[in-house]
Order: C-alpha cells, then sequence, then structure tokens
C-alpha cells in the first residue's frame, strides 16, 4: 500500500486507508486536528483508552537512513561543477562562496534538516535539483 500510494505522491496508511473516513477527516475543521500545540488531536484522543499513552504522544521517528560516502562525493562534485558553471541559475539563489564553505565541511550530520537524517547530502542534492528545475522551467 505504501509503495503504490507514494509512486502517486499520496501516502496513505493501510489502517486508515477508507475512503469514508479520509473524506470525513479532511471536512473536520483545522482546530479539532491541532489542539494546544498538539498536532493529530483528534486522532490521540480517539485513540485515548485503547492505546498506551507512551504510543499515543510518542515523538515522530523517521526511517533510519543509510550514509555512504561515495554519494557525498557524487554529490559534492556535482555542486562544485554547478558553482563553477557562471550560466547555472542557481547563482541567483545562493551565494556561492557560502556553498563552498559547506561542501568543504559540512560538519552537520545528525541535526535533521527538513526531516531528513542525511541533512549535508540533502542539502546538497537539493540544490541540485532546484538548478535543474530551474533550468527546465525558467530558462529563456
Amino acid at each position: 500500500m505504501d509503495r503504490v500510494s507514494m509512486s502517486s505522491c499520496l501516502e496513505a496508511r493501510v489502517p486508515f486507508a477508507d475512503h469514508r473516513i479520509a473524506a470525513y477527516l479532511w471536512n473536520v475543521p483545522w482546530e479539532l486536528k491541532y489542539r494546544g500545540g498538539m498536532v493529530k488531536y483528534l486522532l490521540r484522543e480517539a485513540g485515548r483508552g485503547w492505546l498506551p499513552e507512551s504510543v499515543l504522544f510518542r515523538p515522530k521517528s523517521p526511517y533510519p537512513k543509510t550514509y555512504h560516502p561515495a554519494y557525498e562525493r557524487i554529490l559534492t562534485e556535482r555542486m562544485r561543477d554547478l558553482l563553477a558553471s557562471p550560466g547555472a541559475p542557481l547563482h541567483e539563489y545562493v551565494d556561492r562562496r557560502k556553498a563552498e564553505t559547506f561542501l568543504s565541511a559540512p560538519a552537520d550530520y545528525g541535526r535533521p534538516w527538513y526531516g531528513q537524517l542525511m541533512a549535508a547530502p540533502q542539502r546538497t542534492a537539493y540544490f541540485l535539483q532546484l538548478n535543474y528545475w530551474l533550468e527546465k522551467y525558467f530558462r529563456e
């Protein structure tokens, strides 16, 4: 279910995949879904008495990722090529010196970046993808 739904850019959870539940919850006011600074408030309240508090209120834990140094080397080489390319559209949005400083010492492993555990490689890949998108859709 997860693989099929994600291939369509849709996230689904099998226990909650019933379309009637999804349609109903889509229309529930946000104030009932998020209350007192707690996300998934309505779901957590519905589970009270059925699930232990440790499950209801556990922090989100992303899937672990395996880091491979070769992946980062490839990304770093491509980013350096991009920074050396004078016509790259990314130059309008990224400070080249700061980007080079980051590539030289990406000491941020273990600190998530938008939920990503491999922060340095993910950030570099993000900029490469952004440049690709800018070239594809905004090149004159």
